[in-house]
């Protein structure tokens, strides 16, 4: 916008140094030599309303050949801005929506409030693939700052959000601030895709939690009881709840707590944990075993079985935990 700014105040100085030459030469008003050169410059040519002697007609030969060029320019630069702008817009646009198309396996966050900002950071640190559904023209200027995937409309919107790839996204979290929103986002978002893992918000007001997963969320979380819950286990048991902060976040300890999904074809399927050294080769404890079923098993014995489809939470360093997932 600089280039149309200078252009503009040099147009102004041409029309005060036209009213001036007219007031020197003329002896006219300042008024009447601004409307002349304006008239002059614009060739528009009402009629003049101040008697030219010859050097007033010789300056305003002078004023055309300088100041009819100039302002030609200036609309041309105005109106390159203008046209400029809008394409880059609707480039911006055509480009967003073919690289949303274009993902597979990722995440529809539905709401870049608060909540939806921290989830996309944290998303984006771990490199995952998400795309942000908002409708807030002021946010969706920040989403664009950021370099994240958005599109602009309602989540609860069928076609919204077959356009951000529900059939193929490894699942939504419904964040906006509604719960009544949050509800319908769901009840689509379920309609469209069955086997979606979904995850919502609630503000924890008593039966906002079963419509949800009436609705078919598979997870539903009241911010404010966690945020509650962490306060009163921090007074209670600081110590464990620094370590676990530390391991979840990776902090100074360098471990990490990670869930790693078991292939039916992997090295360690079928086996025990014992058979499967997963301590002796990678340093790496398994805290917890989740069955395919859903049913977990915590701190289990050196003699319980690996099987398919199990997911296994464990503790080590994040380098080793990842060697330990290319052989699972």
């Amino acid at each position: 916008m600089q280039k149309p700014v200078r252009a503009m105040l040099l147009l102004a100085l041409i029309l005060i140094f036209g009213a001036f030459g007219y007031m020197l030469l003329e002896g006219s008003s300042f008024l009447d030599g601004l409307y002349m050169t304006l008239i002059t410059i614009s060739t528009v040519g009402y009629g003049e309303v101040v008697h030219l002697s010859a050097a007033g007609r010789i300056f305003t030969m002078v004023l055309i050949l300088v100041g009819v060029g100039f302002v030609m320019f200036v609309f041309t630069k105005i109106t390159e801005v203008v046209v400029e702008g809008k394409l880059q817009a609707v480039y911006g646009r055509m480009n967003m929506k073919k690289k949303v198309a274009e993902l597979s396996g990722h995440y529809i966050v539905c709401g870049f409030g608060r909540i939806g900002q921290v989830i996309t950071k944290l998303l984006s640190t771990e490199n995952k693939q998400f795309v942000v559904i908002e409708n807030n023209p002021l946010v969706l200027k920040k989403l664009a700052e950021l370099g994240y995937l958005y599109l602009e409309g309602e989540a609860s919107n069928d076609d919204m959000l077959i356009k951000a790839g529900v059939n193929k996204a490894s699942g939504l979290i419904a964040v906006v601030s509604s719960d009544a929103d949050n509800v319908y986002i769901v009840l689509s978002a379920r309609g469209l895709n069955p086997d979606l893992y979904i995850m919502a918000r609630s503000s924890g007001v008593e039966g906002v939690e079963i419509k949800l997963m009436r609705a078919g969320a598979n997870k539903v979380l009241s911010p404010y009881y966690i945020g509650a819950t962490r306060m009163a286990h921090h007074v209670l048991r600081p110590t464990v709840t620094d370590f676990i902060d530390l391991t979840v976040s990776g902090g100074e300890l360098g471990l990490r707590l990670e869930e790693l999904r078991v292939s039916p074809n992997g090295q360690v399927t079928n086996k025990t944990l014992l058979e499967s050294n997963i301590r002796r080769d990678f340093d790496v404890i398994v805290v917890a075993i989740k069955r395919s079923q859903g049913e977990m098993q915590f701190n289990p014995n050196l003699g319980t079985s690996i099987l398919g489809g199990d997911t296994l939470v464990v503790l080590g360093e994040y380098e080793k935990i990842k060697k330990l997932e290319k052989i699972i």
